[in-house]
């Protein structure tokens, strides 16, 4: 397969899915005349709705990006064991409307940040599957890659990942705590600063546990 076919096909996947997800903002039927308080107050219950969306939108955008950069600009080809990958990621991805139209209908339930948060767990492991076997395979050529982008991608991968195992089981304690995790993970992938703070904090750790005179993992 080309490089072409697959990332048409994902082009094609991503563009339904997003647009998918506008369909769960429907104002409930309304029989007879309505006033604008009442229309307000529709309007209001479907803000979880519009939360969501909005959440999901942009999680689908940084996958969208991420997926771009391993495919079209790391892989240099195309195997099968790579087409797999990208099936299986395909078809998490196909059921984001599902996962966030649950989490916008009950956003007071533990349930549906459980099903949301493996389901960015899911997504996510699949992509840093995908980043690995692009990176390390011997059968997928690439240009040659830093260690600090190596870094950063895998940082931005994983980040979501972490997130969303934090968040479920703090949904028995604060549900709004979870949404606010998962909101952060898609803020991090979506500021262009988010990698280059996530290292200083971790060089901070580093160097206040072992000393700025010794060289780990995050030299340049």
């Amino acid at each position: 397969m080309s490089h072409t076919r697959l990332d048409q096909l994902s082009d094609g996947i991503f563009a339904i899915v997003m647009t998918i997800l506008v369909f769960e903002i429907q104002v409930s039927a309304i029989w007879g005349p309505i006033n604008n308080a009442d229309l307000w107050l529709e309007i209001k219950v479907l803000l979880p709705v519009f939360l969501s969306y909005v959440l999901s939108f942009a999680l689908l955008f940084t996958y969208w990006r991420a997926h771009h950069f391993f495919i079209s600009i790391y892989a240099k080809n195309v195997d099968s064991v790579l087409t797999n990958i990208n099936a299986l990621f395909f078809m998490l991805i196909s059921l984001v409307p599902f996962s966030s139209g649950l989490l916008g209908k009950f956003p007071h339930n533990e349930i549906s940040i459980i099903v949301f948060g493996l389901h960015t767990i899911l997504i996510g492991l699949v992509l840093y599957w995908m980043r690995r076997y692009v990176l390390f395979s011997p059968h997928i050529k690439n240009p040659e890659i830093t260690k600090r982008e190596i870094r950063g991608s895998t940082i931005r991968t994983l980040v979501p990942v972490f997130f969303a195992l934090l968040a479920i089981p703090l949904a028995f304690y604060s549900i709004k705590i979870s949404v606010t995790l998962l909101t952060l993970a898609v803020i991090f992938n979506l500021s262009t600063y988010s990698t280059r703070l996530f290292e200083k904090i971790l060089k901070g750790f580093h160097h206040a546990l072992f000393g700025p005179d010794v060289k780990g993992h995050f030299a340049d």
